[in-house]
Order: structure tokens, then C-alpha cells, then sequence
């Protein structure tokens, strides 16, 4: 998720209340926020979402929850994902009660997921339209 870690370098980097919403029409709008929890290892966590709206509800299409890793430089390592328009919510790695859990496959998974949402963000220009226009928290 290099797009992502390149908005959140451009944003000031990761702290508690962070809150970007990016609007790039025509594509839905992209908001990266800090999770007031840590992720399944202990580190800073982050979700990143785009947003629909349905029936006046607001829908994920995806989100995705991320680690902030440091080691071996910067990285976000994928733990969750969730899309409300097909009603799947997943866990790739959790603890459950008091214990680790790492589903391996279906980390796989979220992380091939992540590289392509990755690119397909980049391709966009969310990068670029990320601005002080931008709303921040």
C-alpha cells in the first residue's frame, strides 16, 4: 500500500484522530483514518475505505483494516476487510481470546487485495488529489 503510505507521509504520518477524506471524481470517495485500537500485534492500525451510499446508508466498498509496521521501513500489513454491498466482512489474522490467530491463506489473500487496490488508487490520482482541500482530523 505505497499510496497509501505516500497520502499518510503527505498528511504528517500516522497519529490518534487522524482522518483524511479524499474526494478524486469520479471515483468514490477515499477516507484513511486512524482506529482507536491497536491491530492484532499491537502496532498503530489504520482503516482504509471507500465510501457508496445506498438507501442513505453509507457502504464500504471495501474497507481495510491495516497495521503500521516499521521494520524493514515503513509497510501496512493487512488484518481486515470488509465490502457491505456483498454483506462479507473477513478476518485474516485477530486474537481470539488471548490468542493469535493467523489465517495464512486468507492473508494471502487481503494482501494480493491490497496490492492491486494499491495500484488501481495510484492509477487513479488519489495521490494527486490529495490537497489541502482535502478534509482532515
Amino acid at each position: 500500500m505505497q499510496t497509501i503510505l505516500q497520502i499518510l507521509k503527505m498528511a504528517g504520518g500516522w497519529h490518534p484522530g487522524l482522518y483524511l477524506k479524499i474526494d478524486n471524481a469520479p471515483y468514490m470517495e477515499l477516507v484513511i483514518e486512524a482506529m482507536d485500537e491497536s491491530g492484532p500485534m499491537g502496532l498503530s492500525a489504520i482503516s482504509v475505505a471507500h465510501y457508496g451510499e445506498q438507501n442513505g446508508d453509507l457502504m464500504r466498498d471495501p474497507e481495510m483494516c491495516f497495521e503500521l509496521g516499521m521494520g524493514g521501513g515503513a509497510h501496512l500489513d493487512p488484518w481486515y476487510w470488509r465490502n457491505d454491498y456483498v454483506a462479507i466482512e473477513q478476518w485474516s489474522r485477530n486474537v481470539v481470546r488471548d490468542q493469535y490467530v493467523h489465517l495464512v491463506e486468507l492473508h494471502d489473500q487481503h494482501k494480493r487485495f491490497a496490492a492491486t487496490w494499491d495500484n488501481n488508487l495510484r492509477l487513479q490520482g488519489f495521490v494527486e488529489a490529495f490537497t489541502d482541500k482535502c478534509i482532515r482530523g
